[in-house]
């Protein structure tokens, strides 16, 4: 089963700009309720959309110089990366249904 990878400032090129799959990059911190309840949601896409999507976690508080690259205001913040370049984001919670549509229209 695909899960979440957590990714840092040094891992970002290789997990996220040279993935050669659409990846999800979730901006997230332990503190954040909201965050909370979209990490199930990101894990259980990143299960129906093994191999063909990858669902990356960003904590904010570790990485904060990744949060200010992406001009990231609030959390959690989730970007769609395709092809090395940034193609989506949502801000705030999303229903499952939602972010499955934005990812569909990448694949």
């Amino acid at each position: 089963m695909n899960a979440p990878v957590d990714v840092t400032q040094a891992t970002f090129k290789s997990e996220v700009v040279e993935s050669d799959i659409p990846v999800l990059v979730d901006f997230w911190a332990e503190w954040c309720g909201p965050c909370k309840k979209l990490g199930p949601v990101l894990d259980e896409i990143a299960a129906e959309y093994d191999g063909k999507v990858k669902v990356a976690k960003v904590n904010v508080d570790n990485e904060r110089t990744l949060g200010a690259m992406f001009q990231v205001m609030s959390i959690p913040t989730v970007l769609l990366f395709n092809g090395g370049e940034k193609v989506d984001e949502f801000v705030g919670l999303r229903p499952k249904g939602e972010i499955v549509r934005k990812i569909e229209s990448q694949l």
